[in-house]
């Protein structure tokens, strides 16, 4: 009653501090692992916002659990409107599978773990699965929805029925089979006993303990993340025209701000003249997620949001970080470039050499020999750990084809062990932080690719990585022979689309 606890990863420290320090003690997500703070307490636990395995790990070492039904949160809270745009289908030469073959191939695997039913607990995978997509998310174009797949390929679609007209006419789902979330516990209480897989990182406690009433939980992964991981070359192609559109909007960007504007401008400025560069694109839909664009200080706050009350000007003598990213017809982007205005401090100049040589690392990763993120995510850190310097978040993560820009299982992290195999797509985002005052970070997408009987890693990205904070003397000639091939690539995939003016200013980079 006395005591607010915070718990937050690396990326968000600094923020929390900031945000919430006055009310709350602070705490490093680690510490919040069998509770090692309190003891002998009793915990409520919303059971729908946690799965079975996160109660345990997190809170029942040392502590008890128990389930509250109504959250209190929720009695207080702003509720926003629910949206109720119609989900709508994506045709096989956009998805390049359709959703009866994806069925086939889940029932396969629900027959091979000796079960009878598959609970998809993931709205993104029902998203895959069904090759459907929605309005209810602000980045995303996940519709929200859970799904219960039998073993002879029946789905049974669990939404509100007021979003599933289209994909009724369309004859993807019959209506007698679409369940209103608030009907499931009698839908489960009139369903066939047997054994149920259930995804033991997404699955909440509340429909595990709504499922388990009548049958045998297989707890277990959902098959359909790993299926959805690995790309078609239909989504790759998709990807691929999708990085070109954006890779012309952020050039024209670092080309306007760098060479263009003479005034001064603010984070919500840049922000805004980065998204209507985006916008200019007939595909362009929305932003895949909330733009960070951080000067100076702001920069060494990973996920940084400006606001109209942190909103700082543009110093020309800072270095300035902009993370973004677009949701594009058909495909998700992301990208990170830390630029200068004026002549590097050495020792910003040296550390950004040292990001972009792990950055480089990592894209020339061999995958016979470095084949899961563990392995690769030492190769990126190596070069600032050699003068004691680390970053507190992970060097990539999985992202989604038109999807959701962050996507399991595989990543590259200190701890993912999932095989990288051809198709994936993962961000490369090393990056270094000083707190109060700046951040840097440099990103791009690839994706796994298949040569001879070779596979690597392949730049999805197209846009250019700022020359003036390299150190090139610290550069060994295989990274500047990669610097090269980079921009030189960039320049013949993006020159069509760029003014003569750009084009010069771009070919410099060559």
């Amino acid at each position: 009653k006395k005591k607010n606890y915070l718990f937050v990863d690396g990326r968000y420290s600094i923020q929390a501090n900031i945000e919430s320090g006055k009310n709350f003690n602070i705490k490093s997500y680690d510490e919040i692992i069998n509770c090692k703070l309190f003891k002998n307490l009793t915990l409520g636990i919303d059971p729908k916002i946690f799965t079975k395995n996160q109660i345990e790990r997190f809170f029942n070492r040392y502590n008890k659990t128990r389930v509250i039904d109504i959250n209190l949160i929720d009695k207080i809270s702003y509720k926003a409107k629910l949206i109720s745009k119609p989900f709508y289908s994506l045709p096989k030469n956009i998805v390049g599978e359709d959703c009866f073959s994806k069925i086939r191939k889940v029932s396969e695997i629900i027959k091979k773990k000796k079960s009878n039913y598959l609970f998809v607990s993931a709205p993104e995978n029902v998203a895959w699965l069904l090759n459907i997509r929605g309005f209810d998310n602000p980045n995303s174009p996940i519709p929200n929805c859970r799904l219960f797949l039998t073993e002879n390929k029946r789905i049974y679609l669990i939404s509100e029925k007021n979003k599933i007209n289209k994909l009724i006419k369309e004859k993807k789902i019959k209506k007698k089979d679409v369940i209103e979330p608030k009907d499931f516990g009698k839908f489960i209480d009139k369903s066939k006993k047997g054994k149920i897989i259930i995804d033991k990182n997404t699955c909440s406690l509340f429909f595990e303990n709504l499922l388990k009433k009548k049958h045998k939980i297989l707890n277990t992964n959902d098959p359909i993340f790993h299926l959805k991981s690995v790309k078609n070359k239909v989504e790759i192609a998709n990807m691929i025209k999708s990085h070109i559109y954006d890779g012309a909007a952020l050039t024209k960007f670092l080309y306007w701000i760098k060479k263009i504007n003479k005034n001064k401008i603010t984070e919500l400025d840049a922000q805004k003249k980065l998204e209507n560069f985006r916008k200019k694109n007939e595909n362009y839909l929305f932003p895949s997620f909330n733009t960070i664009a951080g000067t100076g200080k702001n920069g060494a706050i990973i996920h940084y949001k400006a606001t109209k009350n942190s909103n700082r000007l543009i110093n020309k003598k800072d270095i300035f970080l902009c993370d973004s990213g677009g949701q594009y017809k058909y495909g998700t982007t992301d990208v990170t470039r830390t630029i200068c205005f004026s002549k590097p401090k050495p020792e910003i100049k040296d550390i950004y050499t040292r990001v972009l040589k792990g950055h480089i690392a990592v894209a020339n990763t061999n995958l016979e020999n470095c084949f899961n993120g563990k392995l690769i995510d030492s190769r990126a850190r190596k070069y600032l750990k050699n003068i004691g310097l680390d970053y507190a978040h992970g060097t990539g993560h999985g992202v989604g084809f038109f999807s959701n820009v962050h996507e399991g299982p595989q990543s590259i992290s200190k701890y993912n062990k999932v095989k990288i195999i051809e198709g994936m797509i993962l961000s490369n985002e090393p990056g270094y932080y000083k707190k109060n005052k700046f951040g840097i970070r440099i990103e791009n997408l690839l994706y796994v690719k298949k040569l001879g009987k070779k596979i690597m890693f392949d730049n999805l990205t197209m846009a250019p990585i700022e020359k003036d904070l390299i150190n090139f003397n610290k550069l060994n000639k295989n990274e500047k022979r990669y610097l090269f091939l980079y921009h030189l690539k960039v320049y013949t995939v993006l020159s069509n689309y760029l003014s003569k003016n750009e084009r010069k200013w771009l070919a410099s980079f060559i």
